[in-house]
């Protein structure tokens, strides 16, 4: 092994709104470091930490969290209630279902169940 995880980045326009989304959404206290930089640690996952970049999103994410939960389409409206939204209709196939969503800056992630 030559490294661990520590943390997830995500680069961003407003890092104490995000830490406080993804607080809300995931659990753990929004810790705002300095301007630029914020984050949270879940009960039961990685440090999310959020930096302060010049330039907005502009393509989809090469990466994304997928978030188990009971019920997709129920967890998207708790979701879009926090500021989210759906990224997409709600797919579901024999396994299982997911919902796409985007927090308030338009980063992806998925609601998962199973």
């Amino acid at each position: 092994m030559i490294a661990r995880q520590r943390q997830l980045v995500i680069d961003c326009a407003d890092p104490s709104r995000l830490a406080a989304f993804w607080a809300a959404l995931l659990g753990g206290v929004a810790v705002d470091r300095d301007p630029a930089w914020s984050y949270v640690d879940p009960p039961d996952g990685l440090r999310l930490a959020f930096q302060r970049v010049p330039e907005g999103k502009a393509v989809k994410n090469r990466l994304h969290l997928d978030l188990a939960v009971a019920s997709p389409a129920g967890a998207a409206a708790r979701v879009a209630a926090l500021g989210g939204r759906a990224a997409g209709e709600l797919q579901e196939d024999a396994v299982g279902a997911f919902q796409t969503m985007a927090d308030p800056e338009g980063n992806e992630f998925c609601l998962v169940a199973p």
